[in-house]
């Protein structure tokens, strides 16, 4: 196969993560055959300093010719203040692509099960995963601004709560057949909507597929005191930003979990979770395996790869497994750099795809 692929590489830690990811999906392209052409672009704070915009129309248009977008993180503190915003860049690629669904799998690792500040009897075979609407909600609301109060708007259509609540039940079919909604029914109007909606299309059209509701305030809690018993999660755009990130204390890291924003094309954005980090930008510490198991949800949803994905998986797992930890999860003075993880996971690539294909 020969696939485009729009690297995004961003801001902070960003072009260091995306980097590693890259040098992975070579070595797995290299591995089973294929080409992948790698156009690297600008977005956030970087397109900011030198386009004077977030994310320029040459760059939006090299993504929307492409089979796939890598991207790094987006942000920081030197932009915070400015007319024009990092994150504008993302929002607006995220609208302009028709990505409405945001795919946060969320797997511990037994190695990494004490970096979590949550007791690890709790996390043992945790393995969910949160659909988060991505293009609408308060995010993408009307907005006023006075001296002396604010608003946002937060919207909903019918047909924008039916097709992400179809494509969480989808996914749930290829689980465990559980959805868990989550909403805040008890006092706002979108989220009663939001409840209604995702009862009918359930019933509908997914009676294989049990459907459960959860407040969101309560599934805040039952995330941290009962993980192992969720399987498909799915909930409106900024429950979701906000759970998710709460989720990635479940694998001890946010530098471990990836995302993939998806439309009704394969065309797919796919960035690991995590911020810029401006702290540790440029040190070389950062964990690059939120990026990598990104670069494998690529593999899977944009170019139908599953044994490449699941090998690029299987590699990382083992490398963990067999210590190789950043700074965010190793005891203090055992940990390896963003390029050194990398290197392992490649290094496990060619076990692990072997594995992978005498199991198949």
């Amino acid at each position: 196969m020969r696939a485009d692929i729009v690297v995004l590489p961003g801001d902070g830690i960003g072009p260091e993560v995306t980097a590693a990811a890259v040098a992975v999906l070579q070595a797995a392209g290299r591995r089973y055959g294929h080409v992948f052409d790698f156009e690297t672009r600008l977005i956030g704070g970087a397109a900011i300093d030198a386009e004077g915009s977030a994310l320029s129309d040459a760059t939006l248009d090299a993504c929307r010719r492409a089979d796939a977008i890598l991207l790094g993180a987006v942000g920081g503190p030197k932009w915070s203040d400015g007319e024009i915003r990092p994150e504008q860049g993302l929002l607006r690629l995220r609208k302009e692509l028709g990505l409405y669904a945001n795919l946060r799998p969320v797997k511990t690792h037994p190695v990494a099960l004490t970096a979590s500040p949550i007791k690890s009897h709790l996390l043992t075979g945790v393995d969910l995963i949160v659909v988060r609407e991505l293009t609408g909600g308060v995010y993408f609301g009307q907005r006023t601004r006075t001296e002396t109060a604010a608003t946002d708007l937060c919207e909903y259509s019918v047909a924008e709560i039916e097709r992400v609540v179809r494509r969480a039940c989808e996914l749930a079919r290829e689980r465990n057949k559980f959805v868990v909604s989550v909403d805040k029914a008890n006092v706002l109007e979108t989220s009663r909507l939001w409840r209604q909606v995702a009862t009918r299309v359930a019933r509908e059209e997914f009676p294989d597929v049990r459907l459960e509701h959860q407040l969101v305030d309560s599934m805040a809690m039952h995330l941290i005191s009962k993980p192992r018993e969720y399987d498909v999660i799915v909930t409106e755009n900024m429950f979701g930003d906000i759970l998710t990130d709460e989720a990635s204390m479940l694998a001890g890291s946010m530098g471990l979990l990836p995302s993939a924003s998806l439309g009704e094309g394969r065309r797919g954005l796919y960035e690991p979770i995590h911020g810029s980090a401006p702290d540790i930008a440029g040190c070389g510490i950062a964990n690059p395996c939120g990026a990598i198991l990104s670069a494998a949800m690529l593999l899977r949803h944009s170019l139908g790869l599953e044994a490449e994905a699941r090998c690029i998986e299987g590699a990382v797992a083992e490398a963990i497994d067999q210590g190789s930890l950043t700074a965010d999860l190793a005891p203090a003075g055992n940990a390896i750099g963003t390029v050194a993880m990398a290197a392992a996971v490649i290094a496990r690539l060619e076990i692990d795809c072997i594995a992978v294909e005498l199991r198949d």
